[in-house]
């Protein structure tokens, strides 16, 4: 082996490593499921969905397991829409914390969830007032409809 050939092979095993090292710094951000991030947001998997939101194995009808009104935002990786729509959700997260809950459910991560729940346009956000009936809305909406969404279905004044 040359040892021209050998500096690009060290030089490709120190790239690949910083780049291991970004994705193992970026991943530790990620709070575990079922655990507020900054801001107040949940990120849930099937499993923490039944036992913080909705048991759907359990109950046939709608009764929700938590006691605060919260969204569920139901997006992927890969979505635009979704990606625009994020900022928004972060933010209305701390605008609201301690009113409302905020989760997030990766549809890809958490298909079975999805499937199960009948999502099949993203985003899709999921309104859950304390006591009453969910309410679903589909796409990327502005902050303002978003705000109007909040005050009139979860924090009925």
């Amino acid at each position: 082996m040359t040892i021209k050939m050998k500096r690009i092979f060290l030089l490709t095993g120190m790239i690949v490593s910083l780049m291991v090292q970004d994705i193992l710094a970026e991943n530790s951000m990620v709070n575990e499921p079922g655990t507020a991030a900054a801001g107040n947001i949940v990120y849930l998997t099937n499993d923490t969905f039944k036992k913080l939101v909705f048991n759907y194995t359990v109950n046939k009808d709608w009764k929700y397991e938590g006691t605060k009104p919260a969204i569920i935002d139901f997006y992927a990786d890969w979505c635009g829409p979704c990606r625009q729509l994020s900022p928004i959700v972060e933010e209305l997260a701390k605008e609201y914390s301690g009113k409302i809950v905020v989760y997030k459910v990766n549809t890809d991560k958490e298909s079975l969830l999805a499937q199960n729940l009948g999502i099949t346009s993203l985003p899709t956000l999921l309104f859950i007032p304390a006591k009453g009936k969910p309410q679903l809305t589909m796409g990327a909406l502005p902050k303002a409809t978003l705000v109007k969404a909040i005050e009139e279905i979860l924090l009925i004044k």
